[in-house]
């Protein structure tokens, strides 16, 4: 299995630290607001990089940590006149309403960052002691000057780096460049003490504390957006590897940015949305096949039209989907054809390859997409045998539980009785040959938003 690494800028075999385990550390929210659709990519992303590594037979453990303190949670509690903890907690329960509708897996670990304290405070004081870090004033900054390889996964020089950063009036650093890793206490904001006076944390000690105390020292894979690989990781990785001595990852997976009508998604713009209202109008899943059917590290041009395009594939899915469980049902039994079987392990394969591939969502689902035309030209023949119809089915549920697709296929909507009235009348009335009553009861039920089908596996009612 071949993954792009940002730090190597190249496809590198992955080999795991342990055989058969995988541990990988994803960059979480800051829950002050709903996630918008630029947050869900790499949530979507990750969850098929966790389920194709499982699918290939390795032991995951995944940690995804949420940032509950931070300045733009503090605002918008000094907003709404409460605690920072109810607006943390809200958007926390909020954002897990989002990934479950996404289909998206809980992490095996979910840290806090108000509840991962004592360790945060344990690798400042490490890097205080080792000379990394220096207190100013109550806040602790950590010294890039004396971490040489400073800037090696953003491949910025130190030059540039230098020329492109700001000092506040407020702050008191040795070097422009130094980032604070604990920020002293003001007024109206919670703090916690620490041997340098009350504060909290630097948004980029948090990752390297958690993710060194529920893994190590260091991680299989480290993911998350673009748009984290300079400060946050470049600086994630400085103060975990000057407190321990070891690389902080061994393969950094970074996916692609967001644009809306081929510009960057932004709120001054007018184009910013969050997943939930583009779910409100499509559905979660739409919103997930958006995010899969790229490559991850490709850019995505979130339009409406991608949104369309993306719904009636998800359509194809569903019908032959169901379309064989239809087949399934009248089908004599029989055996599985040498032919049937040698293309369903054409289709895995080719599947496994594309995924082999950095992860190449895009191509796997072009397999998907020639086992579907396989499939409905095998669940359109009568002479297909009920056991070959049913190996075809469990292929694609196979290959669509990896990308993590037609979830909810066993959750469709009970149809109500007044349709199912109006299907038994029309089926008698065409028994009776009165067609003209047919039509109009057929016409009465898309006025009431329900399509009726008549297929060689039985009438079929569908939702429009």
């Amino acid at each position: 299995m071949l993954l792009y690494n940002t730090m190597t800028r190249k496809k590198e075999e992955f080999r795991p630290l342990t055989d058969g385990v995988v541990n990988i550390y994803a960059c979480g929210p800051t829950v002050y607001n709903y996630i918008h659709i630029g947050n869900a990519r790499p949530i979507c992303s990750f969850d098929v990089l966790r389920r194709y590594l499982k699918y290939r037979g390795y032991q995951v453990k995944y940690v995804q940590n949420f940032t509950d303190v931070d300045d733009k949670i503090i605002k918008k509690a000094n907003e709404e006149g409460v605690e920072s903890i109810e607006i943390s907690e809200k958007y926390i329960a909020e954002y897990k309403k989002d990934a479950h509708g996404l289909n998206v897996m809980d992490a095996d670990v979910h840290p806090k960052v108000t509840e991962s304290m004592d360790i945060i405070i344990d690798i400042v004081k490490t890097l205080v002691d080792k000379g990394f870090a220096y207190e100013s004033n109550g806040d602790v900054y950590f010294r890039t000057s004396k971490f040489p390889e400073y800037g090696k996964l953003s491949k910025m020089p130190i030059d540039e780096l230098k020329a492109g950063a700001r000092i506040d009036v407020s702050e008191h650093k040795e070097d422009p460049l130094d980032f604070a890793v604990w920020k002293a206490a003001k007024p109206g904001e919670p703090y916690w003490d620490s041997p340098w006076g009350k504060g909290r944390p630097g948004w980029h000690i948090e990752c390297s504390a958690m993710s060194r105390f529920h893994i190590g020292n260091t991680l299989d894979i480290h993911c998350g957006g673009q748009d984290l690989i300079f400060p946050h990781h470049e600086n994630e990785i400085a103060q975990s590897e000057a407190a321990t001595g070891s690389p902080l990852a061994n393969y950094w997976m970074h996916n692609g940015y967001i644009n809306v009508d081929n510009q960057k998604m932004s709120k001054s713009l007018g184009n910013f949305f969050t997943a939930r209202e583009v779910a409100e109008k499509y559905g979660y899943e739409v919103v997930r096949y958006m995010m899969v059917q790229a490559h991850y590290r490709s850019p995505i041009n979130y339009c409406v039209e991608l949104l369309e395009s993306c719904k009636a594939s998800l359509e194809r899915l569903y019908n032959c989907r169901n379309t064989l469980d239809s087949a399934i049902a009248v089908a004599k039994s029989g055996e599985v054809s040498a032919e049937a079987k040698a293309l369903f392990d054409k289709r895995r394969e080719q599947f496994i390859a594309a995924m082999d591939d950095d992860l190449n969502t895009a191509d796997a689902i072009t397999a998907v997409f020639e086992l579907v035309r396989d499939l409905n030209t095998m669940s359109a023949d009568s002479s297909t045998s009920k056991e070959q119809l049913e190996a075809g089915a469990a292929v694609f549920d196979e290959l669509t539980g990896v990308l993590g697709l037609l979830y909810n296929r066993n959750k469709e909507e009970e149809i109500p009785a007044e349709i199912l009235e109006l299907v038994e009348q029309r089926k008698t009335a065409r028994k009776e040959k009165n067609f003209a009553l047919a039509d109009e009861l057929r016409d009465r039920i898309a006025s009431l938003g329900y399509i009726v089908e008549e297929t060689r596996q039985g009438t079929k009612i569908k939702k429009k």
